[in-house]
C-alpha cells in the first residue's frame, strides 16, 4: 500500500515533467530562431531518442509568409526533416541545406493547404546502454501582412 501513496504519484508526475522540460527548452533556445516571425499559438513537441520519427499534419493558409523551426536538443543531433504534401510529396527535406536551412524553412503557399512535417532523430552513433532522450519542438511563425 505504501508503494502506491509514494511511487505512484511520482510515475504519474514524469511526463509532466517532462513536457515542462519541453517548453522551457523551446522558449530558451527556438524561439528566439523565429525572430522577425509571429508565432502560432501551438505547442507541439515531444521528447524522442535515437532512431524515433514523427509527423504533424499542419494546416497553411493561403498568401502567407511562413518559418518553419525544427528544434531539437543538442544531445540528439542534426534533425533531419522534411515538407511533404498530402500525398507525400516532398516540397522540402534539410539534407541539402546549408547551415540555416537545417532548423529553418521559410515559404509562401499558393493556396490553403495541410502539410505533413516528418521529423527523424539519428540511430546513435555508438552502442550504448544508455539511450540518451531529448526534447524536439516545431514551431510555426508567419509574417504579419
Amino acid at each position: 500500500m505504501k508503494f502506491l501513496k509514494v511511487i505512484l504519484p511520482l510515475l504519474l508526475m514524469v511526463p509532466l515533467m517532462a513536457n515542462a522540460q519541453c517548453r522551457s527548452f523551446t522558449k530558451k533556445k527556438c524561439l528566439p530562431e523565429l525572430e522577425g516571425y509571429v508565432q502560432n499559438d501551438n505547442f507541439n513537441s515531444a521528447v524522442l531518442i535515437p532512431g524515433d520519427e514523427a509527423e504533424l499534419l499542419l494546416t497553411f493558409y493561403a498568401d502567407k509568409e511562413y518559418r518553419l523551426l525544427v528544434c531539437g536538443h543538442p544531445i540528439l543531433g542534426d534533425l533531419d526533416f522534411e515538407v511533404l504534401d498530402t500525398d507525400e510529396e516532398v516540397i522540402y527535406s534539410n539534407a541539402d541545406a546549408e547551415n540555416e536551412g537545417k532548423t529553418k524553412f521559410d515559404f509562401k503557399v499558393a493556396t490553403t493547404q495541410q502539410l505533413i512535417v516528418r521529423i527523424r532523430v539519428p540511430e546513435a552513433e555508438t552502442a550504448s546502454t544508455l539511450i540518451h532522450e531529448g526534447c524536439v519542438s516545431v514551431m510555426i511563425g508567419s509574417k504579419e501582412s
